[in-house]
């Protein structure tokens, strides 16, 4: 068994032993401080007032319950009762575990639970902007966290096939003629496709009629999948042919360039759900049956609703729409609706459904749950929500064309990015600095939209992403550059039995304690879709390399034992950090 659960396992057993003598019926809050002075603490403060005792009493009453062993010691620091690991004998059974794991250290058992990662799902009309940018990339290292912790994960992608938005472009490319559209700045079908967008909203604007005849293409569009006739003419007499197939080819053709930017990340996803789907299948209609015979529908002017207001009440609800309008007057569907029918569909095909979402979501995402709940849905998605990310310049808007595109942010991290390189190693090829440069920029932008809880704003600054100190994407790559470097200039790697009672210096036996919890923290990232976590880690463990680098040779170490118990150390390093960039979607480059 991985000692590091081992440990916390017995330790916590222990403590629920000692809460039932004491009649405590909550769950014991134990903490990894990162303090260095406890491996684990107990956590005795909210146990104060039920006990009626200062919290460093409660620690001192809870030690005295707890039994000897010769795994840890124990001792009462305010109030917390801190568990300290017998650091010979766990830093032996911590470093033979990894050791003997090889290159699956960091691969959790099997769960059997199936897990559908809903993310990115722009809209398919133009290129991604930099406000956006932080959703495949979380959505993304969700997929792989999970993965690697065992879970059954099928990442999807949402394509709004049917909105307003999608018709207007496609209206564009029906009535805009070539030459009144500026060439893009990119041979990519996305940009090509959005400057038909961005001139067909200006006609817009411009003009009610237009809007008249979007709406009509919807109700038609509709009308036509759900006769699954998709050759079928959707716009009116006179006006240029729009087939139903058009539509959809748009979307294609949007999403093609669109994958592209997302490859340059390594994002990709296992399947594509169009909203067209639930319409021609027939799900559509059976949700807005259900939802018509519930005791909450109403009807007005022909469109029909859900009254929520008895469940939207207080905070933040107060100032929304207390109405889950579910059809139009004219009988056609609304997006939430198809997302009803598409969530209802998912719910019953996976243990856990996790949807990546925008701040701007909350209000759809509770109307949804209302509305799941009203159709007999019991479960929910689980929703990780974003703040957006920003540039110095603020905003950015693909509608009207004021917008900097995740491409342009692309080009720029890998240019800056060879910047760095080329100040650093001037020696390296033409090929071997364009190959870092790519990892240390692309790297740069993932780690730095990671590394900050999803809820918490971002403004995108390149000093900070790219220094090679800190924080930060580089500093990581280059100990895992370093470790791999040392390995290269050895003799091989240690074989048969290792002696690890060799590592006693308090740098090194502080490294094969941070790599021990790399389990722990990809199970954590995984169960509390808590991705920052990772990314603190790796800086935690890079930190803690550069510290034994510092202290304890290896190459030149005189000791053969000793020597090939740390050439061992930095092997296992180099594992765990380069797992640990993959879990981030971050390449790990052998040298930098």
């Amino acid at each position: 068994m991985d000692p590091a659960a081992e440990y916390s396992v017995s330790f916590e057993r222990c403590v629920k032993e000692a809460f039932s003598i004491l009649g405590i019926e909550s769950a014991p809050v134990i903490e990894r401080p990162r303090s260095g002075e406890a491996d684990l603490c107990l956590v005795c403060f909210p146990l104060s007032k039920g006990l009626e005792m200062s919290p460093e009493a409660v620690a001192g009453r809870i030690k005295s319950l707890l039994p000897e062993d010769d795994r840890w010691s124990l001792k009462v620091h305010s109030g917390y009762l801190n568990c300290i690991f017998n650091e010979g004998r766990y830093v032996r059974e911590a470093a033979d575990f990894i050791w003997r794991a090889g290159e699956s250290y960091g691969e959790l058992d099997r769960r059997g639970v199936k897990v559908i990662v809903e993310h990115t799902s722009a809209n398919p009309n133009g290129p991604f902007h930099v406000g956006r940018a932080r959703n495949p990339i979380i959505g993304d290292t969700l997929v792989r966290m999970m993965r690697a912790a065992g879970y059954d994960v099928e990442a999807q992608y949402w394509v709004n096939d049917m909105g307003k938005q999608v018709m207007l472009l496609v209206w564009g490319m029906a009535n805009i003629p070539p030459s009144e559209i500026s060439p893009p700045e990119r041979d990519k079908e996305d940009h090509l496709l959005v400057r038909y967008y961005q001139t067909a909203n200006s006609r817009l604007e411009e003009n009610s009629e237009v809007e008249e005849e979007i709406n009509g293409l919807l109700k038609r569009y509709e009308d036509a999948v759900s006769s699954g006739d998709w050759k079928l003419v959707i716009s009116r007499t006179g006006a240029p042919v729009i087939k139903a197939e058009d539509v959809r080819n748009a979307c294609l053709r949007v999403l093609d360039g669109m994958r592209q930017s997302l490859s340059r990340l390594n994002v990709s996803f296992d399947s594509f759900v169009f909203e067209s789907e639930v319409v021609e299948d027939g799900s559509l209609d059976e949700v807005v049956g259900e939802l018509k015979k519930s005791g909450l529908c109403g009807e007005e002017d022909g469109a029909y609703y859900l009254d929520l207001s008895g469940s939207l009440k207080g905070g933040d609800m107060d100032r929304f729409k207390k109405r889950f309008v579910f059809t139009r007057a004219d009988g056609s569907a609304l997006y939430t609706t198809r997302d009803l029918a598409y969530h209802r569909s998912k719910l019953v095909r996976c243990d856990r459904a996790i949807n990546v979402l925008g701040e701007d979501h909350r209000y759809q995402s509770t109307m949804l749950r209302l509305a799941l709940k009203e159709i007999g849905v019991n479960n929910e998605p689980e929703v990780v929500f974003y703040s957006f990310v920003s540039l110095p310049g603020g905003k950015m808007s693909t509608r009207r064309g004021r917008v900097v595109f995740l491409d342009d942010l692309l080009d720029i991290a890998v240019e800056r990015a060879g910047d760095e390189v080329k100040k650093r190693r001037e020696d390296l090829s033409d090929e071997e600095m364009a190959d870092i440069s790519v990892s240390v920029g692309l790297g740069a932008l993932r780690f730095n939209m990671i590394s900050v809880q999803p809820e918490k704003k971002i403004v995108f600054r390149w000093e900070d992403a790219l220094s090679f100190e800190g924080a930060t994407s580089p500093f990581v790559q280059y100990s895992h550059a370093r470790a791999s470097s040392i390995i290269e200039k050895s003799e091989g790697l240690p074989e048969g039995e290792i002696d690890w009672t060799k590592l006693v210096e308090d740098t090194e036996r502080g490294l094969v304690k941070t790599l021990s919890r790399f389990r722990e923290v990809i199970g954590r990232c995984a169960d509390e879709t808590r991705i920052h976590l990772m990314a603190n880690y790796l800086v935690d463990t890079a930190s803690t390399f550069n510290e034994f680098y510092r202290d304890c040779p290896v190459l030149s170490e005189e000791d053969p034992e000793r020597k090939r118990a740390r050439l061992a150390l930095v092997e296992m390093t180099r594992r765990v950090i380069g797992r640990g960039l993959w879990t981030l979607g971050i390449d790990a480059p052998p040298r930098m």
